[in-house]
């Protein structure tokens, strides 16, 4: 009996680990997670812009695929958290907000807005 539960102990015990150690899905770190908004703000979707700077920032028809390890958050405007991507430097050329998992809505300046809709 004792020889039994001495293999038997030992194989318990691994079993144990192995399993457990099963769920481990690496090392995520320290990612941030942004809250995705059940729907998006109303000033967005009427085309009003975001105010940072003293200038005006226009939401685009353009959503980016980015992570949001990917981005810095630089503020909040009416509500809406908005965010730059982290390899940007200023002068920023694009301002975001998050639309849904892993979309983000491009915003422009006013000018950059202006040229856009008068080449259309």
């Amino acid at each position: 009996m004792r020889s039994k539960m001495g293999s038997f102990l030992p194989a318990v015990i691994l079993g144990v680990f192995v399993c457990g150690c099963s769920g481990v899905k690496g090392n995520i770190g320290q990612m941030p997670v942004f809250a995705i908004p059940v729907i998006e703000a109303k000033w967005i979707r009427e085309g009003e812009p975001l105010q940072f700077e003293d200038e005006r920032w226009y939401p685009q028809d353009a959503v980016d695929v980015l992570l949001d390890s990917e981005v810095y958050l630089l503020g909040e405007y009416r509500g809406v958290q908005f965010f730059i991507q982290k390899a940007d430097v200023r002068p920023f050329h694009t301002l975001y907000t998050k639309f849904g998992p892993n979309k983000f809505r491009m915003f422009k300046l006013e000018e950059q807005h202006d040229q856009d809709r008068k080449s259309q």
